[in-house]
């Protein structure tokens, strides 16, 4: 079966500590159920979320989102096919990404949509070197 992986960003709405909480808690319960793992780095201005996992279920996952109401303006950074996970023994990690990816100022000035693949793969890269030992996951 191929794996894709996918990496998308959006702003999110309505982000306090609750909602972080019951998105992942719903992730990973979904998220298990069908073969995807992935990373979210998440703070009140930003989501950048890695997805990878079985082509159909990870694609579904992303439609999912864009019709989320705590995604506001979806954008799509890598979409492709994999040999290997990056994060494969995370349902969904997470991290607040407080120092190393795109400062608020950067975000607002169009960091998005100046990205390039290689530069958000090496932010989830980082993320997975970090060698921090997955939950046991829901």
């Amino acid at each position: 079966m191929p794996l894709v992986q996918l990496v998308y960003a959006s702003r999110p709405f309505g982000f306090d500590q609750a909602t972080l909480s019951n998105l992942l808690l719903d992730s990973r319960r979904a998220n298990v159920r069908d073969n995807i793992t992935g990373a979210l780095i998440a703070r009140h201005d930003l989501y950048l979320q890695l997805l990878e996992g079985p082509d159909q279920k990870v694609e579904a996952v992303y439609r999912r989102i864009l019709d989320d109401d705590r995604h506001v303006e979806v954008t799509k950074l890598v979409d492709r096919r994999i040999e290997t996970r990056l994060f494969p023994g995370w349902a969904m990690r997470d991290d607040p990404a407080d120092s190393w990816v795109w400062t608020i100022e950067e975000v607002r000035d169009g960091a998005i949509e100046r990205t390039n693949e290689d530069e958000v793969l090496g932010f989830f890269k980082r993320l997975a070197d970090q060698g921090v030992v997955p939950p046991r996951e829901v």
